[in-house]
């Protein structure tokens, strides 16, 4: 038994834990104190060596000594900052109102600002409470489905795990011995197209329960003007727009290359299919383009195109060429091109712009620029993720000042908010430390390498396992009790199989955000649950009496969302390039082909005579 119980007891420590957890002990005393007690018993059997204690209080000192867990505090001060100076509520009414005229207008503009949140914010608490305040009576009140409406607002709030800079995967990078940064870069794009995925199933509901989610009537936009109607130039407009956007994405993909020298040595059969394959692209984003004119005022879609244009020529004359460096330069371009048209709009009293395309330019600019100011000074190597984070505190508390909003109160708030948070963290980091020490200690990590790089079907076999196997372990724990328990052991098989590191981490990142919306634990749902009506309640606009949202529609509505989730998983792993950006452009240099000319020296004669003084 007692052999059995030797050769057994890396598993033995690890289901013990899972145990501890679920007794509902906090995690990071059920981590430190289950490796001090199997330290113990390793030691009586002779299995852990005691000298290895000893390394203990260096590996605490470490994680106090670690300077990337600083971007923690500095991105969480700058959300709560954000989050409790009215910004999201600035976003949700100005962009419900630009999206409100079409069926399921507000749903569109909860996955945009939550998109947007995710990237100022980075804290998913901040993102659904806000957006549950905020949008959720504004849905229930013009009859959205309840599931369609719960659903969307807590998996919008989610993005703020995914899209940077979020917290968690500051702590996978660490975990990981990665960059904090290219972990950034490399969850950029996967986190951008699953925001689309959330809106291709708002879309969807729209066209086969288009009473779920119903656009606003015509007295509740209030910012709509005569310029919204239907255009005359709506149907040229589109056809430009889609013809320049099939131009840029065919050639972005390498489906064709019209430019002057290349179209003088292509042959005519090469023409028509480069013809052919720019008319399929102009026929599938004619139709969206129509819709995006008629949903925007006349001037914000000229302003957008225009701003946009210029973005896209200003990066022309750089080494950028593709990636999440491209799209957050080129966004910072083009944002602050809208805002000088808008500022010179305003002061000039041109009215060139209508009031609601003047009020979206100016709500989206201050989060946008400090998505720049973080995300782009990371993205171009000016600042490390810490000085990254340090940088968007500093901008939020400017921000906050500049809208009148920033009192002693809320700093106060916000910073004992980021001091809980940082310390929940640091003494979850420190308890697995402890825990790590004892089950390195008992040969554990190679029992777990063993186990996972021995699984059929190499890299393949190993993901499938490794996801199935953490979105069971997500029903029950949090995403940062998977990060510090869970990543260090997976972390050294995914590198033996030859596994990229961050292609993993953001995986992981994207599996692990199912956490959140897991129904029962899924703590977004506990978030929204705070914040939506428990009771029967009269509606302050309508003067209606409104049924409260209960408990079950919230966690039906967020099913979707987790299989939504669940196939962005999948999409990651067949198109890793979404990922593998971040290591820039290939080489273009055949190493086969390197040749090295060295030129012709003659040498001079060699003199062997005695030394002449």
């Amino acid at each position: 038994m007692t052999a059995m119980f030797i050769h057994y007891m890396a598993p033995i420590m690890f289901g013990s834990l899972v145990i501890f957890l679920l007794l509902g002990y906090p995690v990071a005393f059920s981590l430190a104190a289950n490796g001090l007690l199997f330290a113990f018993i390793g030691i009586e059997l002779g299995l852990f060596r005691p000298d290895f204690m000893q390394a203990l209080p260096d590996r605490v000192y470490g994680v106090m000594n670690n300077d990337t867990l600083l971007a923690i505090p500095f991105f969480t001060f700058m959300g709560l900052v954000l989050e409790r100076s009215g910004m999201a509520e600035d976003l949700l009414e100005t962009i419900g109102q630009l999206f409100g005229s079409i069926r399921g207008g507000i749903a569109y503009a909860v996955v945009f600002v939550g998109a947007l949140l995710a990237a100022t914010t980075g804290v998913v608490a901040a993102s659904v409470i806000s957006m549950g305040l905020i949008s959720l009576p504004i849905m229930l009140r013009y009859g959205y489905d309840r599931r369609v409406a719960t659903g969307i607002i807590a998996a919008s709030g989610t993005l703020a795990q995914i899209i940077p800079p979020s917290l968690v995967l500051i702590v996978m990078a660490d975990q990981l011995g990665r960059s904090v940064g290219d972990m950034y870069e490399g969850a950029f794009i996967p986190g951008i197209v699953l925001s689309l995925l959330y809106a291709g199933y708002i879309f969807l509901v729209t066209v086969f329960a288009p009473q779920a989610a119903p656009g606003l009537p015509l007295e509740a936009q209030t910012l709509r003007e005569p310029e919204t109607a239907r255009h005359p130039l709506i149907m040229p407009l589109a056809a430009i727009s889609a013809a320049g956007a099939a131009y840029l994405f065919a050639v972005h993909l390498d489906l064709f290359d019209w430019s002057l020298p290349a179209f003088a040595k292509i042959g005519l059969s090469k023409i028509v299919m480069q013809g052919f394959w720019f008319v399929i692209l102009l026929a599938v984003l004619f139709r969206p383009f129509i819709g995006v004119i008629r949903t925007l005022t006349m001037s914000l879609y000229i302003v957008v195109v225009l701003s946009t244009a210029v973005g896209i020529l200003a990066m022309s004359f750089t080494d950028v060429k593709g990636g999440a460096d491209y799209v957050v330069l080129t966004m910072s371009v083009t944002v602050g091109l809208s805002f000088v048209i808008a500022v010179l709009n305003k002061v000039t009293r041109l009215n060139l712009l209508s009031k609601l395309a003047e009020q979206v330019v100016f709500v989206m600019v201050p989060p946008l620029g400090l998505i720049f100011l973080v995300l782009g000074t990371i993205f171009i190597g000016v600042a490390t993720p810490t000085e990254g984070g340090a940088m968007g505190a500093a901008g939020a508390v400017i921000l906050a000042l500049m809208k009148g909003r920033l009192t002693f109160d809320l700093t106060r708030q916000a910073t004992e908010a980021t001091a809980k948070l940082s310390a929940f963290v640091v003494m979850i980091l420190v308890g697995a430390r402890v825990f790590s020490l004892t089950f390195y200690g008992v040969d554990g990590h190679r029992w777990v390498e063993e186990l996972l790089v021995s699984l059929p079907g190499g890299q393949i076999g190993f993901l499938i396992f490794v996801n199935a196997f953490v979105f069971v372990l997500a029903f029950f724990l949090d995403f940062f009790e998977l990060a510090f328990i869970v990543i260090p052991l997976l972390g050294p098989p995914a590198e033996k199989l030859g596994i990229d590191l961050i292609w993993f981490g953001v995986i992981l990142g994207v599996n692990m955000q199912t956490s959140f919306m897991h129904p029962p634990f899924g703590f977004a749902l506990f978030y929204l649950r705070s914040v939506a009506p428990k009771e029967s309640y009269i509606d302050r606009v309508s003067g209606k009496r409104m049924e409260p949202v209960t408990t079950g529609q919230i966690y039906w509505g967020s099913v979707p969302f987790v299989l939504i989730q669940l196939i962005m998983v999948g999409l990651v792993i067949t198109f890793p390039a979404m990922v593998m950006h971040y290591k820039g452009a290939a080489s273009t240099v055949d190493p086969s082909k390197v040749q090295i000319d060295l030129p012709q020296m003659d040498a001079p004669p060699l003199d062997f005579g005695p030394p002449k003084f």
